[in-house]
């Protein structure tokens, strides 16, 4: 089974319906007292980074993602869900992430227009079992305004280029994001959560966080 948090800053049905396209069974959870009962964990997210600090914190859901992540188990962010496993995001000032990833998440420097939404390619930095199946170059569906700066250039899998080269795919042990949406991103982002769902099914994990 597959949780996808509900903190009121996601397209969770969207996420929830291509999993099960896919062939995963996936809940919505509402409270973090369910995450006992999950293998592998979805943290969704739209919007700004500051709000949905506050939105995890009000709903208390920090502390356990973090113990989540500790447990070994798979836990994938995407778009702001990935930005917000960073240390601090600079979206109106500075505010701290759940920290699970060293680094900063900053704005598309001035002359680019933003947000950033539409298809681009990636190019794959390294091998990562999230990307399996998944060839160089293939286009995924991107909506930010902000990127991710990690201080580990080994967290790095994946880039794109918009006028900047940014992290598109980030991840370490078993925490892993994606910056653009693989829900709507048929069908290599139906290949993603394949991806992570067999991981998710599989009795053992890499190692923890």
């Amino acid at each position: 089974m597959i949780g996808i948090v509900d903190y009121g800053r996601g397209n969770l049905r969207s996420v929830e319906k291509a999993l099960e396209k896919v062939g995963f069974e996936a809940v919505i959870m509402a409270s973090s007292n369910e995450l006992s009962k999950v293998k592998g964990l979805i943290l969704p997210g739209v919007g700004a980074f500051a709000d949905a600090m506050e939105a995890l914190k009000h709903g208390g859901w920090i502390e356990p993602l973090i113990e989540f992540a500790r447990s070994g188990r798979p836990f994938l962010g995407i778009c702001l869900g990935m930005q917000i496993l960073f240390e601090v995001g600079e979206e109106h000032g500075e505010y701290a992430g759940l920290g699970l990833l060293a680094g900063r998440v900053v704005r598309f420097p001035a002359g680019r227009k933003v947000p950033h939404m539409g298809w681009n390619s990636l190019e794959l930095e390294q091998s990562s079992r999230l990307l399996a199946g998944i060839p160089n170059e293939s286009y995924f569906y991107f909506v930010h305004s902000y990127y991710a700066e990690p201080a580990e250039k080994g967290d790095i899998i994946a880039t794109s280029d918009y006028g900047v080269v940014f992290p598109a795919v980030v991840g370490k042990a078993n925490v892993w994001g994606a910056q653009f949406h693989p829900e709507k991103s048929s069908p290599w982002g139906l290949q993603l959560l394949t991806n992570f769902g067999e991981w998710v099914n599989e009795d053992d994990t890499l190692s923890s966080y």
